[in-house]
């Protein structure tokens, strides 16, 4: 890939809970292009940025098939993704972006909120159930993650593990829960459950979690690695670290994904998601970035690459994972997501978060 960046943020203001400075961008030197190859857009000398909220080693290797496929010039910033969307939302129609690429649509909707997103082709959007896109057209699910509780196989049985998410509230768990919550992914779990039931309940259950002393980890693999040594019983997370984990140890790894009812509010899944800047030069050659993610090659990078769900029909995901239509998500606008800061700052009154 032709450049990569990392995104410096900066907390700025008590009431803006991600607003972040922006680094400058400083581009390496191109790499000689490559013809398109058959079938693919011919994107030979067109140059896009995209700022990607999902990691260089998790889709670096995605993006690098893509300009190898068209011929196209890639100029990538990472960063986390609520961060990315609170620098776009200052740039505005200055922004360099052509695509963002988030970790959650909860991002994703805040710039549609905005006007900051091109309404996409129809063509594209129903590709991926109408669950996991934008209703008014101007974002797309690109891959889900679900919620679950991943839970010590060593020390519990499945006859042990909380019906619903609102259990571990019990004092029963008390000691024996690990989160990551500066994680976007927990926030934006916490952000359905303020929008499934209400903002009081959301409260109550994060005072409850707090009253039971959870092992704060960095992110979701240290915290599912906390369960395989035994520092805790239990961690919210998303399904694939445990998948990835497996993986990497076999499948003696002492640590398995419970996945809660239908409907339940533990149940939620979300999707890493992308939209194209309506400010960008070319419209275009964002739309068939898009359209590429959402093809054969990058689906099944999705399922075998990251253990997520691929959102097209036609691509199965890895068959130890139950069937995202038979998760049974609560019902939510995912586009909804988009108060992070109440979340942040709810998370803060709880004591959650400094």
């Amino acid at each position: 890939m032709s450049s990569s960046f990392r995104a410096r943020t900066a907390l700025i203001g008590a009431s803006v809970a991600l607003l972040i400075a922006a680094s400058p961008i400083v581009a390496q030197s191109p790499s000689p292009m490559t013809s398109a190859a058959p079938g693919a857009p011919d994107l030979t000398g067109t140059a896009l940025t995209v700022y990607s909220g999902r990691s260089e080693s998790l889709v670096g290797p995605l993006l690098e098939r893509f300009e190898a496929a068209t011929g196209a010039d890639l100029d990538v910033r990472y960063g986390d993704s609520a961060e990315l969307a609170a620098l776009l939302l200052e740039e505005g129609d200055r922004s360099p972006a052509d695509v963002f690429f988030s970790q959650d649509a909860g991002a994703l909707g805040a710039l549609a909120g905005a006007g900051l997103l091109a309404p996409l082709a129809q063509a594209t959007l129903d590709q991926v159930p109408p669950g996991f896109r934008d209703p008014a057209g101007s974002w797309v699910g690109l891959s889900g993650r679900a919620r679950v509780l991943a839970w010590s196989t060593e020390r519990l049985a499945e006859a042990d593990l909380p019906a619903s998410v609102t259990d571990l509230t019990d004092p029963a768990w008390k000691g024996r829960i690990g989160w990551a919550p500066t994680n976007a992914s927990l926030q934006s779990f916490v952000t359905a459950l303020r929008v499934l039931a209400g903002e009081d309940a959301a409260r109550t259950w994060l005072d409850g979690i707090m009253a039971n002393e959870p092992v704060v980890y960095e992110g979701n693999a240290q915290a599912v690695e906390g369960v395989a040594a035994g520092e805790v019983d239990v961690v919210l997370t998303n399904h694939y670290y445990v998948m990835r984990l497996l993986a990497e140890n076999g499948d003696a790894y002492p640590v398995a994904n419970h996945f809660f009812p239908a409907g339940d509010p533990g149940a939620l899944v979300n999707v890493a998601g992308a939209g194209a800047l309506a400010s960008s030069d070319t419209p275009e050659a964002s739309a068939a970035l898009i359209g590429w993610l959402l093809g054969p090659e990058a689906q099944a990078y999705v399922a075998t690459g990251t253990f997520e769900y691929p959102l097209v029909a036609g691509v199965a995901a890895d068959p130890r994972l139950p069937a995202l239509d038979a998760i049974g998500s609560p019902l939510v606008d995912l586009g909804q997501l988009a108060d992070l800061q109440g979340t942040v700052a709810l998370l803060q009154e709880v004591g959650a978060l400094d």
